[in-house]
């Protein structure tokens, strides 16, 4: 099948702006997404393009932005062809977490917890500082035994991490549906049985049981939505871990912890990109 690659250069290039955008390319037949350093690219099967104009993508209307858009035809894309030679390298974290796909090869490094991913274009693959950033904070944590929600999974990365390092049940959430069956296709693929994954936003957690510790990659607007939500199903003393932001946003996130009751743990960056870690007293 052909393809059509548009590119999307975003001024300012933010977490919100890309969000909202895949939102509306996935309404216009888009299925597969890369985040960019400018930006995004974006993948549509060819007879279902049509140019972007702000009439069938009203974010391009936003005067906080600024857009420029290009498209291109890629003829009989090898994804995985694709992937390996321009976006996905294996990567090592800390020291102790190896993420890679089934077309990379040996030798590797040995680590405590060795990660197959399976991208199919979407994110959380481990490069990105926020994805990294979380697993360092996560891999500071006991997981023995306990119960953990994964908000926004995307790829599903988080989750799968949590089950290697010894939780009981990890359930997965993501809105948008590229994300969750390519969430149960990695679960798969690291032959994990502990994992529930569902479609769906917050409003999912009126029915989710009490959990011991909450990982949320997603961006700041979305988080000071929800963080009230997590406070009602997490357990006291449990943990949870917040990234997707940058840290400017740090002061309005804290502060709608401490109001909470939230302690703050740590807080790390890269990039200007932070992860913040608390605890519920």
């Amino acid at each position: 099948m052909d393809f059509i690659q548009t590119t999307i250069q975003l001024t300012p290039n933010d977490a919100t702006a890309r969000e909202i955008l895949i939102a509306q390319l996935s309404q216009l037949g888009y299925d597969s997404f890369m985040e960019t350093d400018t930006g995004l690219e974006a993948y549509i099967p060819s007879e279902n393009y049509r140019p972007l104009n702000s009439g069938n993508l009203s974010f391009l209307a936003s005067p906080l932005y600024r857009f420029t858009i290009s498209s291109k035809k890629m003829e009989n894309t090898n994804w995985n062809k694709e992937w390996e030679e321009n976006y996905f390298k294996p990567v090592v974290i800390a020291n102790q977490c190896l993420i890679r796909s089934p077309f990379h090869k040996p030798p590797f490094q040995k680590v405590p917890y060795h990660i197959l991913i399976q991208p199919q274009m979407s994110f959380g693959t481990g490069h990105h500082e926020t994805t990294t950033l979380m697993i360092k904070n996560l891999l500071e944590l006991e997981l023995k035994d306990m119960e953990v929600l994964d908000m926004g999974c995307g790829t599903g990365i988080l989750g799968i991490l949590a089950s290697l390092m010894g939780a009981t049940h990890i359930t997965a959430i993501d809105i948008d549906h590229w994300a969750t069956d390519n969430a149960k296709e990695n679960i798969k693929l690291n032959h994990l049985s502990n994992i529930t994954v569902a479609q769906g936003d917050a409003s999912l957690l009126s029915k989710t049981n009490p959990v011991n510790i909450i990982l949320a990659n997603i961006n700041r607007n979305i988080l000071l939505r929800d963080m009230p939500y997590y406070n009602t199903v997490l357990k006291n003393n449990g943990y949870v871990l917040l990234s997707g932001f940058y840290k400017d946003d740090f002061e309005k996130l804290n502060a709608m912890a401490n109001s909470l009751g939230w302690e703050h743990i740590s807080s790390k960056e890269q990039n200007n990109w932070m992860a913040l870690s608390y605890r519920k007293k």
